[in-house]
């Protein structure tokens, strides 16, 4: 079955309100400082300067998520992909906010990121509150599907977590089915406490907050590679 990593299109808006000023201004001004090199292998010497850890998020809104980690750990480096450019400037603006000269930025598909990074190099990887295609016709849109898992798996390194948020009951049912077909992930899970309360090392995000004032169950789930 086609999923993100044969189709790579990138669905939906690109961009919503009329940026204001400041917001253009951080855009023009901090963006092409943090923005990942167009092309070439990555690496963590290349990107931070030095051999450190790197973390990745996969569509990270508003990016507060990936500020609050980064900012927890600045000895690691932060990868973040976003193709929407106000998700973008948020992010910026937390970055500008905390002074975090850990992050790196892509306005586009994560997958052609993942790609250009060396096998084995990612510390964890983060998919928060992916879109859920609902529809079934939609599902190979999905982020968790075995293509997009394959290139994933390869970048983690044995023993890095890959971590998965969803509000959605119907993904929460499609994530745990092929995330049970996969042999090179464990379900680090060993109670219902486990998937149901927010770890305190996992920053809330907007998309979050919005569900849980609509009443929605949210679940959080740790993988281990193996």
């Amino acid at each position: 079955m086609n999923d993100p990593a044969t189709i790579r299109r990138l669905y939906g808006r690109r961009q919503g309100h009329k940026l204001r000023a400041g917001q253009a201004a951080l855009v023009e001004d901090l963006l092409p400082t943090l923005e990942l090199p167009t092309e070439g292998p990555l690496d963590a010497t290349g990107l931070f300067g030095d051999d450190r850890p790197i973390e990745f998020e996969i569509g990270f809104g508003g990016g507060e998520h990936l500020a609050g980690q980064a900012s927890a750990r600045p000895d690691h480096g932060f990868i973040g992909c976003e193709p929407f450019l106000n998700g973008v400037v948020g992010a910026l603006a937390h970055v500008r906010e905390r002074s975090l000269g850990n992050v790196r930025l892509h306005m586009g598909d994560a997958l052609e990121v993942l790609e250009r990074l060396p096998d084995a190099s990612l510390t964890r990887l983060y998919l928060l509150h992916p879109d859920p295609w609902r529809k079934a016709r939609h599902a190979k849109r999905r982020m968790i599907n075995h293509g997009p898992l394959d290139l994933i798996a390869a970048k983690l390194k044995p023993g890095a977590e890959f971590r998965l948020g969803t509000d959605d009951p119907t993904y929460c049912r499609w994530s745990m089915m092929v995330m049970n077909q996969r042999g090179d992930f464990e379900w680090t899970a060993r109670s219902a406490a486990d998937f149901l309360t927010r770890p305190a090392d996992w920053p809330e995000t907007r998309y979050e907050r919005k569900a849980r004032t609509k009443g929605h169950e949210v679940w959080y789930f740790i993988f281990r590679r193996i």
